[in-house]
């Protein structure tokens, strides 16, 4: 597309000098050049605990200062409300212990059968043993939509939390977020957004959303492996969650349990940098993250249409990500089987995994059990070549050619 110059993009990964074709982004994408260096560079240089006091812990402390920034550039959030974790679902299990421990016999838990089990099981867990009742969100299998009213349908005065995903990482669905947050809130609940698969496709604005956490992983939009939580620092102010007593209780430190890993932050920092830099040269980093991100959708939109219209030439294909809204990440039924096609494919140097990829309740909704089905995911680095090489594969593995 004009402006969008994947080549020159692509240049800064060294994995895909390999030469593999990679649909398998959803999973965790491949990493610049400037990643690896902003990781290895902390690593190395003179670092210490934080403090203000030697070289070595003014880095530190710059390297989390930054990070903060950083995340809150991307995601619209306030940089003194963002945790940062060993993952997603780490931050996710030690929120619902601490929010838990406020329920009781009575209150009502919401989770959706769209999401990721990282934002179904540790809700379920906590209102399970805090004596809550779990309600469930399901989605229209034969569209793959979830609408505000499903959800409504669930809300009541009881409703303490409900968590949906920003968008799905099994067949890429969108759910209207912000009219999702209108309808919880009028119900006096909290909403929590699993936003770990939108973030690497589409430009976030959590206060826009209207979500009251907002979770992702770097390891998704081109980074290092841990998990960011970004919410309100007065509403963080108001919890408590178990701590060591000599560690701060400062906002957002008492959430981060034990010393940061100063490599990852820094590599993430790195990672947003680096999706800044697909936007233009001029203006706030926010402002080049929010033209780079736009650039990004349009990127993978098209070349996800060029992938449904090659499916629809192999006899027997079925593209079961059918959402008006989505992301370029598209559910497939091949003939011969989706892990035949795993393996075939990867023989041929293509990567696109088959499985379930831990949304179970969206695959058993799906009528796929647990095995799920082949998952083609685009990332911003993906190309035409790319494309032609997954569905001349698809073509030859399945007999459509």
């Amino acid at each position: 597309m004009p402006g969008y110059d994947v080549a020159a993009f692509r240049a800064r990964f060294p994995a895909l000098d390999r030469g593999y074709a990679h649909f398998d982004g959803p999973g965790g994408s491949q990493v610049p050049a400037d990643v690896g260096r902003a990781v290895a560079d902390t690593l190395t240089a003179p670092i210490a605990n934080r403090g203000r006091i030697t070289p070595a812990e003014r880095f530190s402390d710059d390297v989390v200062v930054g990070a903060r920034e950083a995340m809150a550039d991307l995601l619209g959030a306030d940089p003194r409300g963002v945790v940062f974790g060993r993952s997603m679902t780490a931050l996710t299990v030690d929120l619902a212990r601490t929010l838990a421990a406020a329920w009781g016999p009575g209150d009502e838990v919401v989770v959706t059968r769209l999401d990721h089990d990282a934002n179904i099981r540790p809700w379920v867990l906590a209102a399970e043993r805090a004596g809550a009742t779990v309600r469930w969100v399901d989605f229209d299998p034969t569209t793959t939509e979830l609408t505000a009213d499903d959800v409504a349908a669930q809300l009541s005065d009881r409703t303490r939390l409900v968590a949906v995903t920003g968008a799905s990482n099994l067949v890429g669905t969108r759910p209207p977020v912000p009219e999702i947050a209108a309808r919880v809130h009028a119900a006096g609940a909290l909403l929590v957004v699993d936003g770990v698969h939108l973030t690497a496709h589409a430009a976030v604005d959590v206060p826009a959303l209207g979500a009251d956490v907002f979770l992702c992983s770097p390891y998704k939009f081109l980074g290092p492996h841990c998990g960011v939580l970004a919410a309100d620092p007065a509403w963080l102010e108001t919890l408590h969650p178990d701590k060591l007593l000599p560690s701060t209780d400062a906002v957002p430190e008492r959430f981060e349990l034990g010393t940061l890993p100063y490599e990852l932050l820094a590599g993430t920092t790195a990672a947003v940098d680096v999706l800044a830099s697909l936007g233009p040269d001029t203006g706030s980093r926010r402002d080049r993250l929010v033209a780079g991100m736009a650039a990004v959708e349009a990127h993978e939109d098209r070349l996800r249409a060029r992938i449904e219209t090659g499916l629809s030439w192999i006899p027997g294909a079925e593209v079961l990500s059918r959402a008006a809204h989505r992301t370029p990440t598209l559910l497939v039924r091949v003939p011969g089987g989706e892990r035949r096609a795993h393996e075939a494919l990867a023989e041929r140097g293509v990567f696109a995994p088959a499985g379930s990829f831990y949304a179970l309740e969206a695959s058993r909704r799906l009528g796929l059990g647990d095995d799920g089905a082949l998952r083609l995911g685009l990332a911003p680095y993906s190309d035409d070549e790319d494309v032609d090489r997954l569905l001349d594969a698809l073509a030859t593995i399945t007999g459509g050619s």
